[in-house]
Order: C-alpha cells, then structure tokens, then sequence
C-alpha cells in the first residue's frame, strides 16, 4: 500500500471489486493525444460559461488592451496546475487528501467548505446560462434545459466507464474551438491584435484594475487545484502497472514528462481560447459601442445583430457543448474535496454503491445548482459572490500548495526544483496582490 494514503482496509477491498469492473480494458493512447488527461479537461473546464462571461466582458469593455493579460497568466497557471497534478501522481491521494494526511483539521474543513459554495454557486450560474443559449437557439423554456442539462452531467458521470467518460470530456474540449471560429469570420484587426497581446496597457482606472483582477481570478481558480491533482491520482489508483511515485520513484522522469506536457498543453489551449473570446467581443462589441455584458448568453444574443447569424451560433453553440464538461468538473471537485477531505472511498471509477457519499455529494451539489436557477437569484450577483468567495479561498490553498510541494514529509525526493517553485510562488504572490485589490475595490 501506497505511503501516502490513508485508506480504511474497506477501502482496499472495494478497490479490488471496482478493478474488476471499471478500470480501464485496454492501454491508453500512443503520443501526445495519449498523454493529454487531467492538464487538458481541467484547462478546457476553466474556460466554462461564466469565464467565457468574464472575457467577453473584458473584450467589450476595453477592446483588444486586455490580451495581454491571457500572455501573462498563461505561465503563472500552468505552474500551479502543474505542481497541483505532481502531488496527486507523486503521493496517490489529491490535495483535500494531503492537506488531511500532514495539516491541521481546522484548516481543511475552512478551504474544502468554501470550495463547496463557490463551485455549487458557479454550477448553478454555468446551468443557468446554457439553459438560456439553448433558449436563444431553438426557444423554449431556459429553465427546463437547465433540469435537462443536470440530468445528463449528473448520468455520465455517474454511470460512465470510466475510460469512456475521460475520453468524452477530452473530446468535449474541441467545443472551445468555435471561439477560434467566431474571431476568424469576423473583420478582426490582427495587427493590433498582435501589438496589444505582445506590448501590455496597463490603466488605474478602476475599472480596468477591477477587471484584470476577474480575468485573473477566473483563470487561476480553486477547483481546477483539486480536479487536475485528484485525477492524477485516480489515474494512477486504477492503472495496475502504475504507482505513487513515492512507491515508484524509477516511474517519475515519464510521468513528470508527461504531466508537464499535459498541463502546458492544456493551460496553453485555455489561454488561446479565452484570448479569442477577448478578440471576437473586442472587434465585434467594443467597436459598435456596447460595453456592457453581464452573462455568456446576452453576449452572444449581442453578437447577432452585428456579427450575424453564423457568429451568434457558434458562440450560444460553444456555450452549451463547454457546459457539459465544465459542470462535471465542477462538480466533481467538490465530491473529490469532501470525500478525500473526510476519509470516504472516492473516484469516477468506482461503482456508484460502492461510493454512495461520493456520487450523493455530486448530486446534490447539482441539485443546488439547479435549485440557484429557480429562486430567482441574480446570476450577475451569484457570480460577484462565487468570485469573492474564489478570492478568499485561493491564497492561502496556493500557499498550502506550495509548502505542500516543498515539503520532503509529503513528497519525499520529488519537492519542486528552484524554478518550479519560483513561478509557484510568483503565481500565488499575484493571485495576493489581485485579491487585495478586489477587496479595496469592492
């Protein structure tokens, strides 16, 4: 048994059934698309309806000056989604799981609680505006898709092989190309694309101060922390050639390669796509003089009119097909945080009888989400607070991460190198100083 983990001898024996049941049946893929899992699912997960509102209201609001930011944050995230995806292949168990086995209760039941509201309000508000893109597409009522939608995410990641619900939400993430799409048929300026993504515009309006700050904080968030690290370990438990790297250490140059190239991969392909939402907003929205978007749905409702239909549609479309694994995701992380977090036997391959509390805290958490659509919440305010709440919890979890990382007790020969270490703690010094000013500008 694995050093690393803490598992009730239950644990194990449930472990040996759900082998026979739900591992894999044949070895993963050959070459990059082989090596790409948990880094690309958890960067296409971020770029989820209520961040592709976020962008789209930084390109609408202040044009092409905010593409800078998406060059910036690409190194800072996929450093600590890289160190994140490490401690789940180096010890086993995600980062809910660490933080129980090495640091004080208290704190773990503090960041894992806030987690838990902030992906149950984000859930809600990611229903909320698929439900109402599919309204724009074909009319309807928005309300009874987001029912629909919570009952197909809620399904495939319940009852899914295991194996074929990873490939899904891999496949999942082409849906953000249409945001490719969108910038390429409309009159975009390219050159100033370039020189405003390359030569950063920095303003102390507060506005524009305000809005680097949810660019950052929607880039750079809690969840993907818990979902990329316990997925790696999931990966790892049900690969019976594989083991923690703690147990393993002859197995860590490959799979240290092979998470680096995921995670870089995938942060690349986040970044890419939230920077072309900035383009088609900033050259579509901006230019005719409309500045003010609140949610995903109402900016690609705005886009008809000027861009035309061809533009509209690929964008509702790309809200609804990024939806169906961003839900998931987010949900997912919350029953892999409270699971890890109080001890329960966890993970998408198991039986769902074999880890009811696992499963229940998914439901649930999507029941509330489709519960948030229903009570008349404004989702502009239920985001506001989801982001506030991202806020307080993201700092001292990166801190955590990182002492975490650097700590020989928990990762024994495999903490992080100097440089590693250093854009860490670059990342959650700025992630600092953005939470700062959103409270003094708040």
């Amino acid at each position: 048994m694995s050093r690393a983990r803490s598992r009730h001898p239950q644990h194990d024996v449930l472990a040996a059934r759900i082998a026979v049941h739900r591992a894999p049946k044949k070895p993963p893929g050959k070459g990059v698309w082989g090596a790409l899992g948990p880094g690309l699912i958890t960067g296409a997960s971020d770029d989820d309806p209520s961040g592709i509102a976020t962008y789209s209201q930084a390109g609408a609001q202040f044009g092409f000056a905010m593409c800078w930011v998406m060059l910036f944050t690409f190194p800072l995230m996929a450093a600590i989604q890289e160190i994140s995806g490490r401690i789940g292949r180096v010890t086993g168990q995600g980062i809910a799981g660490n933080i129980r086995a090495h640091y004080s209760k208290p704190l773990l039941l503090g960041i894992v609680g806030l987690l838990l509201v902030a992906n149950v309000i984000n859930l809600g508000a990611d229903l909320g505006a698929m439900g109402e893109a599919v309204a724009l597409l074909v009319g309807g009522s928005p309300r009874l898709y987001v029912v629909g939608f919570a009952i197909v995410c809620v399904g495939l990641e319940t009852f899914s092989r295991y194996e074929r619900y990873v490939v899904f939400l891999k496949w999942s993430s082409g849906f953000l190309l249409a945001y490719v799409l969108t910038a390429l048929v409309v009159d975009t300026p390219w050159g100033l694309v370039a020189r405003d993504t390359l030569i950063p515009t920095f303003s102390m309006n507060t506005d524009y101060v305000v809005t680097i700050v949810g660019v950052l904080g929607t880039t750079i968030t809690p969840y993907c922390f818990f979902w990329q690290s316990s997925q790696e370990a999931e990966d790892e438990r049900i690969d019976p050639n594989a083991k923690s790297l703690l147990d393993a250490p002859d197995q860590a140059k490959v799979q240290i390669g092979r998470i680096r190239l995921d995670t870089y991969v995938g942060m690349g392909y986040s970044n890419l796509i939230s920077l072309f939402i900035i383009i088609t907003t900033a050259a579509t929205l901006h230019a005719h003089g409309i500045t003010d978007i609140q949610t995903s749905a109402q900016a690609a409702e705005a886009l008809r009119p000027i861009a035309g239909p061809l533009t509209f549609w690929l964008f509702a479309a790309g809200i609804i097909g990024i939806g169906l694994l961003a839900v998931p995701v987010l949900a997912g992380s919350c029953a892999y945080a409270l699971g890890e977090a109080l001890d329960w036997p966890t993970g998408l391959d198991r039986l769902p009888l074999d880890a009811r509390a696992f499963y229940g805290t998914i439901v649930i958490a999507t029941l509330i989400g489709v519960g948030i659509n229903f009570v008349g919440l404004d989702p502009v305010k239920a985001l506001f607070w989801a982001a506030v709440i991202n806020g307080v919890v993201a700092v001292p979890l990166m801190t955590v991460i990182m002492i975490m990382a650097m700590a020989p007790k928990v990762m024994g020969r495999f903490t992080l190198s100097r440089g590693l270490a250093t854009m860490g703690w670059l990342c959650t010094g700025v992630m600092a100083a953005a939470v700062g000013i959103m409270f003094a500008t708040w």
